[in-house]
C-alpha cells in the first residue's frame, strides 16, 4: 500500500469505519445479551449471558431449572449442538447460527468502504451506516419475536401450568410467576452500540478530510457550539419571561405635538392663531 493511500487511512471518514469494523469483530468474543434473574429461592441475583452464536454462559443451568416450572425453556439452533441440554418442547431458532455471518459480514463492508476513492466514499458511508442499522435492527426484531414465541408456547405439562404467555422484552424488566428478570446488553452489546456509533460519525463527517490528529480540535470546537446553542436558548427564553421596554415597543408614527413653550423657528411655515387687531396692521 502507498504511502499517499496510507495517509488517506489517516481520514476520520475512513478511519472510523474501520474502527467499526474491529469492534464488531470483537463483539464475536463477548455476550451480547445479558439477563438477570431475581427468584426466593435464590439469595444471589441470577445472570445469563448470551453470545451471538449458539452459547450460554453464567448461571444458565440454575435459570434452566426455574424455567421449567412455568415451561419456558431454552431456543434450539437447530443446526448446531449448544453448550445447555435442548429440551424436546423447546422452540426452533436456526437463524442464530447466522450471527457470526452478519458481523463479519458487516465488518467487511466497513472495511471495504472505508478504501473507496474519494467521491464514491461519501456515497458509500450513507449506505453502510443505513445498511448497518437495517441488519441490526432486522435482528433485534427477529430475536424480540423467537422472546415472544417461546413464552406464548409455555409447556401445557410444567408443573405451574397456570401461567399465562408472557412476553419477555429485548431490553427490560419483566416478571412471571415469582421470578422477576432484566434483559439488557452485554459487553458485545456496547461494541455493538459503539460501532455504529463511530459510523454515524463518519458519515456526518464523510465531506470532511479531517484527520485523527485533527480529532481534538473537531471535538473542543463541537463543544463549543453546543454550548453557545444551549446559552442562546436559555437567554431567549429569559428574555421572552420579560415584560417589554419602551425600546420593545412599536414606534408610534404619528407626529408629535409641539410644545407650544417653544420658539417656532425662523422661516416655519406654522400659523399664529392669535388675533389681529389694527395694532397688529
Amino acid at each position: 500500500m502507498s504511502t499517499s493511500r496510507l495517509g488517506k487511512l489517516a481520514e476520520l471518514r475512513r478511519a472510523l469505519p474501520l474502527t467499526a469494523a474491529g469492534l464488531f469483530v470483537l463483539a464475536l468474543t463477548m455476550p451480547v445479551w445479558r439477563i438477570t434473574f431475581e427468584a426466593p429461592q435464590y439469595v444471589q441475583t441470577l445472570v445469563v449471558e448470551l453470545y451471538p452464536y449458539p452459547r450460554i454462559a453464567g448461571d444458565f443451568q440454575e435459570v434452566a431449572s426455574l424455567n421449567k416450572y412455568v415451561g419456558f425453556y431454552y431456543p434450539d439452533p437447530v443446526y448446531v449442538d449448544p453448550n445447555y441440554a435442548v429440551h424436546e418442547k423447546a422452540i426452533d431458532v436456526p437463524e442464530w447460527v447466522l450471527g457470526p455471518v452478519a458481523f463479519v459480514g458487516m465488518a467487511a463492508a466497513a472495511t471495504i468502504v472505508s478504501l473507496l476513492p474519494t467521491g464514491k466514499l461519501e456515497r458509500g458511508l450513507v449506505a453502510l451506516f443505513g445498511g448497518t442499522i437495517a441488519v441490526f435492527g432486522a435482528m433485534a426484531a427477529i430475536i424480540q419475536f423467537r422472546l415472544y414465541q417461546a413464552g406464548h408456547t409455555l409447556d401445557p405439562d410444567a408443573p405451574l401450568n397456570g401461567v399465562d404467555g408472557f412476553t419477555p422484552p429485548l431490553l427490560g424488566d419483566y416478571g412471571v410467576a415469582n421470578i422477576d428478570g432484566t434483559a439488557w446488553l452485554g459487553p458485545g452489546g456496547y461494541l455493538l452500540v459503539a460501532g455504529v456509533g463511530l459510523l454515524a460519525v463518519a458519515v456526518v463527517l464523510r465531506d470532511s478530510p479531517a484527520t485523527i490528529t485533527d480529532a481534538p480540535a473537531l471535538v473542543r470546537s463541537g463543544w463549543s457550539r453546543l454550548r453557545d446553542r444551549v446559552r442562546r436558548r436559555g437567554a431567549d427564553g429569559d428574555a421572552s419571561d420579560e415584560p417589554p421596554t419602551d425600546d420593545d415597543r412599536p414606534a408610534d408614527d404619528r407626529p408629535a405635538a409641539q410644545n407650544a413653550s417653544e420658539p417656532i423657528a425662523e422661516g416655519s411655515n406654522a400659523t399664529d392663531d392669535r388675533p389681529t387687531g389694527p395694532e397688529g396692521e
